[in-house]
């Protein structure tokens, strides 16, 4: 049902785009995303064709999505105006614009947010045969086994490797790396190839669902987090909070998943103009029961969270639509 969505989707976005309307003065937008089994795509590409559909008669304005590593790409991508827009986690944007973690003494400034999207839900799975506690402590316990920490460079590598430092849990040793996407990693897992893997992604997860269908809940389990294991996280990197993914959200979970999230959140490049910005904004708050249509993610979207948390200044074209509609705008975000 997902993948006909998408197929009209797409074919209603290329029919407007060789409609002779197009060639009006506009802005031909790329929006990064990540890899295809998770939830940046999927909203991506929900982001990328309301928006043409919208704006591509009236305004010429078109919204392309493409896949790409995630969050570590995109930010390179934004810098070297590879992409116009991008999907970010709240960490890669918050360390990148003010010079911290990998980015440590080169701050990358080429960014401003446009709105807060929805929670990117940890998933750290394990084959149960490795499960000692159920949760993120075990990864400590697997020495000799492979496990996907994410896709070289993307956002799931970075925020992996952030957390299981905080919690004293070293990749390099504690574990035999692998670096594959969503679905790879998942497939992988069902091969029996590696132990584990590193998926964030809004909940339900395409990679997680595919896992929990094909091996059942007797065989993985999504680590839960204590607690004080998400005290420990939160104390250096107050953006993670708790999430609790409910009982048959995926496949045969019969029991709640007691998890942490932090937000994901919508990048664009400054040079992209106040009035194309505004305008997207503006459809997509105008909007939100398609993009809920598209990923379940999405719902927890409305307007009275769209700057909540954002680690980076609005887009003049972004503040502009807030201003419009009532929302108050802190001077850090201006």
């Amino acid at each position: 049902m997902f993948k006909k969505l998408l197929v009209t989707l797409l074919t209603a976005a290329v029919c407007f785009c060789i409609n002779p309307v197009c060639s009006q003065a506009g802005e031909s937008l790329i929006l990064a995303t990540a890899t295809t089994g998770g939830t940046y795509y999927p909203v991506g590409v929900a982001i990328g064709t309301l928006s043409s559909i919208k704006l591509a008669k009236k305004y010429g304005i078109t919204v392309t999505a493409i896949n790409s590593a995630g969050s570590g790409e995109n930010v390179q991508m934004l810098k070297n105006k590879e992409a116009q827009m991008a999907i970010l986690q709240s960490l890669f944007g918050l360390n990148a614009y003010q010079g911290m973690g990998p980015y440590k003494g080169k701050p990358v400034k080429d960014f401003r947010s446009v709105s807060m999207l929805w929670e990117n839900v940890e998933h750290f799975s394990l084959a149960k045969k490795a499960v000692k506690t159920g949760t993120i402590s075990d990864l400590g316990h697997i020495q000799g086994e492979k496990f996907s920490i994410g896709k070289r460079g993307s956002g799931t590598e970075g925020s992996g490797r952030t957390i299981l430092k905080a919690l004293g849990i070293d990749p390099e040793k504690d574990m035999v790396l692998e670096y594959l996407g969503y679905t790879p990693s998942a497939q992988a897992m069902m091969d029996k190839r590696i132990i584990g893997s590193n998926i964030p992604a809004g909940a339900p997860a395409a990679a997680i669902t595919q896992l929990f269908a094909q091996m059942g809940d007797k065989n993985v389990k999504v680590l839960d987090f204590t607690d004080e294991q998400m005290a420990i996280v939160q104390a250096k990197y107050p953006i993670w909070n708790r999430y609790v993914i409910k009982a048959n959200t995926y496949p045969g979970q019969k029991t709640d998943i007691n998890t942490i999230s932090q937000p994901n959140f919508l990048a664009v490049h400054p040079d992209v103009s106040e009035e194309t910005v505004y305008l997207i904004t503006k459809t997509i708050y105008e909007n939100l029961p398609f993009l809920a249509t598209i990923h379940k993610a999405t719902k927890v979207m409305n307007i009275k969270k769209a700057i909540a948390g954002l680690p980076v200044p609005l887009h003049p074209g972004a503040a502009k639509y807030y201003k419009e509609v009532g929302i108050e705008i802190p001077a850090s975000l201006l």
